[in-house]
């Protein structure tokens, strides 16, 4: 009887799931299409168009989300969240489980500059909303890094995810150097988020169809914040140094495990 109705809410979860994202799909399609464009055209200055897009975002996720709970997907519970309140000019900093990782914290960002990929620029339907929520492309390293500080100095926060992306089952957690180059570039603190999920679910080589047999429930923790100050040496001690250090201690923090 158990195992029967362990099946049954699968496959019901199986449903609801491409349900959920054929939702997500659509709505991301008519505010990227016609809503992002029109602020573009409408809004001229950019930090009020940049705040109303991020936004819009974070309520469109928070319906997204709301949704799959309702049809019983998933779960999810976010602690310490006041925290994100508190940062200004600040890096936040997450390891990458899953695919939902990036709407689970914008969904509770105040403000949420992100990093993107540069090709997406020529992606029609995701072009405008680039440039409406004032996202940074990664296209030149020097230039990322400028239009990272100038994003920090300005106030903003930047969500970064260090390891490139998703986290891949049985391999070493590893993060790239990208985060710790720009907070010590820019001397931004950093906020730490960790994000544990009860089942694996849209991993890096799980597709949304491959639901498994009990609801996963996310368990997301905003942790302490590091002063950045605490990582930069002023006695001529190498940039590059700083830089692994800081990679290093990220690392023991982000991995989920590693003994903390």
């Amino acid at each position: 009887m158990k195992y029967s109705f362990l099946f049954l809410n699968r496959f019901w979860r199986l449903l609801m799931t491409g349900f959920s994202f054929c939702v997500f799909g659509l709505g991301a399609l008519l505010l990227s299409t016609f809503f992002f464009n029109l602020l573009n055209c409408v809004i001229r200055d950019d930090k009020k168009r940049h705040e109303l897009t991020q936004k819009s975002i974070r309520y469109s996720f928070k319906l997204f989300l709301l949704l799959t709970k309702i049809t019983g997907v998933l779960d999810y519970q976010i602690s310490n969240v006041e925290k994100l309140s508190e940062d200004d000019g600040c890096l936040v900093v997450a390891n990458h489980p899953n695919l939902l990782d990036y709407v689970l914290i914008t969904s509770v960002m105040p403000k949420c500059t992100c990093i993107v990929k540069n090709t997406l620029l020529n992606n029609f339907f995701m072009k405008g909303v680039i440039k409406a929520a004032g996202y940074i492309p990664n296209n030149d390293p020097e230039q990322l890094l400028k239009d990272c500080h100038h994003c920090l100095v300005k106030g903003d926060m930047i969500l970064v995810f260090p390891e490139g992306t998703r986290t891949v089952e049985g391999e070493p957690f590893k993060l790239q150097r990208g985060a710790a180059n720009i907070a010590i570039r820019s001397r931004a603190d950093i906020r730490i988020v960790s994000i544990f999920c009860s089942e694996v679910f849209l991993t890096k080589n799980k597709k949304w169809y491959h639901v498994p047999l009990r609801k996963p429930v996310f368990n997301i923790e905003v942790g302490r914040k590091l002063s950045i100050n605490s990582f930069i040496h002023e006695d001529g001690a190498s940039l590059a140094i700083d830089v692994r250090k800081l990679t290093g201690y990220l690392t023991g923090l982000l991995d989920p495990n590693a003994e903390k």
